[in-house]
Parts: structure tokens; sequence; C-alpha cells
């Protein structure tokens, strides 16, 4: 099939446009724009600055792609937005590029879906099977991991990471980071309720492993036990050897107490880190520290 383009859109004749794309009325796409094979942009859709999309996304009316960050140092180098494959962007999303920050670039990995008049900020790093729903709000240096959900309404501050099938209830203001599996709810400063035992399910995770992780959430946000304890415990019930979710939750929760604030990334702030220095989903901090 061949790429369909309005005539009533306006496409800068430097952009490079895929095979396959539609781009309908009404839409802008500005000269340093890059839009991989097959996706779709429905109407109204504004692509600006450094813009590169992979494959297979589709773009809602009114979405808003590439605007200058909204941030107080911005400067005249150029900065990006980089954006995977199949991902899922509904009316009145706004995603800014990065600021002269970190790497300057604001990512977007695949298979994510942004809700309606869900805002992405500047050196934002979303990664895989992420939901944002409608109206989510996230602050600058937000790292949102594999398969989390951010409910309605929620607003999350900047340099938090909400770790790996996180769950964040509506309406909450998230101040800190959110250990993965973990679902948080509360309108403010909310607290880690319980386990995402649905969404650890859905994806499959041993039965075992899920016992052990709700141990620890009692352990650790109940009954109010140091990390060093709680670990100790865990590979007691396991022999010694804790199951990958279960580490990977440890060294989430150590790297977190390292930060500042509930924020293990308020280390990196206003260094020029690679996303590599973050909190990332392999880390391993926890036997070291």
């Amino acid at each position: 099939m061949s790429t369909l383009i309005s005539p009533l859109a306006f496409v800068d004749p430097q952009a490079e446009i895929g095979t396959n794309v539609t781009i309908g009325p009404f839409c802008m796409i500005g000269p340093h724009v890059a839009i991989g094979d097959d996706c779709v942009l429905d109407s109204h859709v504004v692509m600006t600055g450094n813009v590169t999309t992979g494959k297979g996304n589709r773009f809602f009316p009114q979405t808003a792609i590439g605007g200058e960050p909204q941030d107080v140092a911005v400067g005249d180098l150029p900065t990006h937005v980089e954006i995977g494959d199949h991902n899922l962007f509904r009316e009145g999303v706004t995603i800014n590029r990065g600021a002269q920050k970190e790497d300057g670039v604001t990512r977007i990995e695949n298979h994510n879906m942004f809700m309606a008049n869900s805002h992405v900020a500047h050196n934002c790093h979303i990664y895989n099977h992420v939901i944002l729903v409608n109206g989510v709000l996230l602050g600058g240096h937000v790292h949102v991991h594999d398969w989390a959900t951010v409910s309605g309404n929620s607003v999350v501050h900047h340099f938090s990471t909400l770790g790996t099938l996180s769950f964040v209830s509506g309406g909450c203001r998230v101040p800190h980071d959110v250990p993965p599996y973990m679902l948080s709810a509360g309108s403010d400063n909310p607290v880690v309720k319980t386990i995402n035992i649905i969404g650890m399910r859905r994806r499959g995770i041993e039965e075992s492993s899920i016992k052990l992780i709700k141990l620890a959430h009692r352990l650790l946000y109940r009954e109010h036990k140091m990390l060093e304890e709680t670990c100790t415990i865990l590979e007691q019930k396991c022999g010694g050897v804790l199951p990958a979710e279960v580490e990977h939750l440890l060294d989430f929760v150590q790297r977190q107490k390292l930060g500042k604030f509930g924020r293990a990334r308020e280390s990196v702030r206003n260094q020029p880190t690679t996303d590599q220095q973050s909190t990332t989903k392999d880390s391993s901090t926890r036997r070291a520290a």
C-alpha cells in the first residue's frame, strides 16, 4: 500500500515519511520529523522538533508530539523525542522533547497506550506495555518500567520511577518511586497498599514468587522491617535462592534508599547521565550496598 497524505495536511518537504503511512487533514509535520512505516495520523496531529517514530503507531486527533520542554532552562541545542513501535496516542496527548539535561531525549519504547489528555514531560522514559490512563501527568525525568499502569488523573513527581508491573490508583499524587509489583493508592503522598497480584498472574509469574513478593510487602510496608532483615527472612523461606522477581524488588528498594525523598534518580539530578546509570529494570545494587 502507498502512503496517503491529505491535501489539507502540511508536511515539510524535509520530513521523512515511511511506507503505508496515513496523514489526515490539518496535520502539521515539521522538517526534522521521521515517521516510520504503517503509522496513522488521524487529523490535527502536530509533530515538531526532532521526532523519530518506529512503525505501526497510531496518533488520534489533537496529539502534539515533540513540543519544546516546559522547562525554564531550555537551551539552543537540539533535543529529541524517540518513539518505538505499535504505540497508541489518544486524543489530546502531549509528548515534550527532552531538555538539555541527561542525554536530551524523551523516550517512548513499544506497545504503550497513552489515553486521552495524558502528558509526558521532557526527558521521561516510558518502557514497554505501559498504560497511562486519561489525564495522567508525568513530570520531567520520570521513568515508567514495563507493564506499569497509572490510573486516571494521577500526577507523578519529576525524577520518580515506577517499577515493573507497578500500579498507581486513580487521582494519586506520586512524589516518590513505586517499587515493582506494588499497588500504590492515596490522594496525597500515597502508600504501597498491596501487591499487584492480578498483573503478576496475567504476566505468568509463578505463584511461589507471588507468595514471596506478598511476604516482602508485609515485612517492608506493614511491619516496617529493615531491608537486610527482610532479605534474610525471604532467603530462609526459599532455601537461600531468591526468585528473580524478588531480587528485582529488593534491588529497587535498596536503590530507592540511596536516593533522596524516596526517589532513587534524585542522585543523578543535574548530571549528564545515561539511562544505564538510572533505576533500570536489571539493577543489582543491593548486594554491593
